[in-house]
């Protein structure tokens, strides 16, 4: 049975979205605020360097979760900042002898564009940290105001003592959280848990003009201030990786919340796990870290985001060289299915099964909805009725655009996938032409000496009842 409507009012079969919430650490029915404008955001990258693959997890997570809820509702609202002031920038920025701008410009679009490699959509709103000084001013001098931070020797900081509900979120007892923030000591502090809203900056620093001297946010005030900015005082979903709960999270809860006098920040935390490589901790003491620019140069972008998705996005996901080659063969069977529906025109519809949206609306439960798309494709291989391989299609595709996967032509996808511009299609097909007529002259030899040459190039061909098709030959597997 396929589900095609796009609005949850009509929705009578399927179950309604649930998604873990961290802060209840159950799996809760999600009813937005407001139907008509659903808010989320995402802490996005800090832009200094190159994104590795845990940056990608959850850019392409969150970007599948948005997707589905445009499918739910008229109208969503999602957010993914950009940090453009921070102290790794302001090193960067002086090894580099440049402006900070000239680093994070550089690497925010490195970053827009790697990610679209992985289908990740651009989000509605990308605020920068720099473009809000003057609203986190204006929230540090309410929670000062409200007795919730205090300013001392140039910088402010906020109170953790005066916010009871402090550690709701990681579930922590005080001690374990101040360990695990590695937070700075110092004499200014009414309390060794106490974390800084704002900083006094030197003269070589990038600074701004404040009540408390010239200086600079501290990171976690930058959310807390573009949420309410762009979103409001509570949002529906806010999310990001697991590593990010704590103190990140816990601490935008405190300040958001007390500078709104109590109001609820979030309905949603939602959290991706960790990616490990090979059964290690990425690290680059370990020099074990992937970088996503580096790999979209050996594998496509897709495989990359099968992979990504292959486990579901609360568990721990272990990178592997194999798991990768695996998702590209996976995407094979995928376009293979949809190149054997070539001469097919799809249903006239934006239909999606209806096992692989209860996969979805089960706390974006990827793996199902992947093997829901599997079956598909298998049912698509051995249709014969030109209905039913109309509707396979049309299921294909619909299913396939809600979670980001088979969005270019098959033989595009069997050309290298957007990884082999050298590969001259024309020029394939003459020599399999060629081959072909040789072939059917009996002359072997030749035929043979075409395949070679073609193996040699890095082009598969199979014989099959459609005749002579052929793909870049599967890729070993990537070095991490």
């Amino acid at each position: 049975m396929l589900f095609s409507e796009t609005r949850p009012s009509t929705m009578t079969t399927l179950p309604k979205l649930a998604l873990y919430n961290t802060l209840t650490r159950s799996k809760d029915i999600f009813e937005p605020a407001d139907p008509a404008r659903v808010t989320m955001y995402v802490c996005g990258p800090t832009v200094y360097n190159f994104a590795h693959i845990g940056n990608a997890r959850p850019a392409v997570v969150f970007d599948v979760l948005a997707r589905l809820l445009r499918r739910l509702y008229p109208n969503v609202v999602y957010a993914r900042n950009i940090t453009d002031i921070e102290d790794k920038i302001i090193a960067a920025a002086k090894e580099q002898g440049v402006p900070i701008s000239a680093v994070t410009e550089k690497y925010a679009d490195i970053y827009r564009k790697d990610m679209g490699t992985l289908g990740v959509l651009l989000p509605d709103l990308e605020p920068k940290a720099t473009d809000a000084i003057d609203d986190m001013v204006s929230m540090m001098e309410r929670l000062i105001a409200s007795g919730h931070a205090y300013a001392a020797e140039g910088h402010v900081l906020f109170h953790v003592a005066s916010y009871a509900a402090y550690g709701a979120l990681s579930r922590r007892d005080m001690d374990d959280m101040i360990a695990g923030a590695r937070v700075e000591v110092a004499p200014y502090k009414k309390d060794p848990a106490d974390f800084v809203l704002w900083k006094p900056s030197t003269p070589e620093q990038p600074g701004w003009e404040s009540p408390w001297g010239r200086g600079r946010p501290g990171w976690h005030i930058e959310c807390s201030a573009m949420i309410e900015k762009h979103l409001g005082e509570t949002i529906d979903i806010h999310a990001g990786g697991i590593d990010l709960q704590f103190p990140h999270h816990e601490n935008e809860i405190a300040q958001s919340t007390c500078a709104h006098g109590g109001k609820l920040f979030s309905r949603f935390w939602l959290h991706n796990g960790f990616v490990n490589i090979e059964k290690e901790k990425m690290s680059k003491s370990i020099g074990n870290v992937l970088l996503v620019h580096d790999l979209i140069k050996e594998a496509p972008g897709e495989a990359i985001r099968l992979a990504l998705l292959n486990g579901h996005y609360r568990q721990p996901l272990d990178w592997t060289a194999e798991g990768l080659a695996q998702a590209r063969r996976m995407l094979d069977r995928l376009y293979g299915a949809l190149r054997t529906l070539g001469d097919v025109e799809a249903a006239a519809s934006d239909a999606v099964p209806e096992a692989f949206m209860e996969a979805m609306l089960d706390d974006l439960n990827t793996p199902k909805a992947l093997a829901v798309l599997f079956d598909l494709a298998r049912q698509a291989n051995t249709a014969t009725d030109a209905g039913e391989k109309a509707r396979l299609k049309a299921a294909l595709l619909g299913a396939g655009g809600l979670i980001g996967l088979l969005q270019q032509d098959p033989e595009a996808w069997f050309a290298g996938g957007g990884i082999a511009p050298h590969i001259d299609a024309d020029e394939i097909e003459s020599l399999i032409a060629a081959r072909n007529a040789a072939r059917k002259a009996k002359d072997f030899k030749e035929a043979d000496r075409i395949r070679d040459e073609l193996a040699g190039r890095g082009i598969q061909i199979e014989d099959g009842p459609q005749g002579t098709q052929w793909r870049v030959a599967q890729m070993g597997p990537v070095a991490s």
